[in-house]
C-alpha cells in the first residue's frame, strides 16, 4: 500500500495502522500470541485493493459477492470470514475478520 505504519499495543491485540497515500486508513489486528492478523478494517475516500488485504481468503470473497443480489452494502458471512463493506463516493468503510480467531474478550463490533 505505501503507505505510513502506526503500530500500538491494546491488551487482546496489537493494532497495525496504515495511512494510504490516496487517504485511505487501513487496520490490521494481530493476535499477540500468533502474530497472526484476524481482522483488517478501512475507511477512507477509496476501498484499498481487497485481494491484498484478504490474501488467501479472497477468492472465496469474491466466489461469495458475486453470488449476491441487489445492490447497497456488502454483508458476506461465511462459516471461517465475514466481510462488510458500505459507502458512496469518496466515503468508504469496511472490515472483514475471522470468526475464529478473534482473541477471548475482543467481539466483532469493536473492529472499527
Amino acid at each position: 500500500m505505501k503507505g505510513a505504519l502506526r503500530i500500538s499495543h491494546a491488551q487482546a491485540y496489537d493494532l497495525h495502522e496504515i495511512q494510504a497515500p490516496f487517504g485511505t486508513v487501513v487496520r490490521e489486528y494481530v493476535s499477540p500470541a500468533s502474530k497472526k492478523v484476524f481482522a483488517v478494517t478501512w475507511q477512507g475516500p477509496r476501498i484499498p485493493n481487497l485481494r491484498q488485504l484478504l490474501g488467501a481468503y479472497f477468492d472465496q470473497f469474491a466466489r461469495a459477492a458475486q453470488a449476491r443480489r441487489g445492490h447497497g452494502p456488502l454483508n458476506v458471512q461465511l462459516p471461517g470470514l465475514v466481510v462488510q463493506s458500505a459507502g458512496h463516493q469518496r466515503a468508504f468503510a469496511g472490515r472483514a475478520y475471522l470468526p475464529q480467531e478473534l482473541p477471548q474478550g475482543v467481539r466483532a463490533e469493536e473492529l472499527r
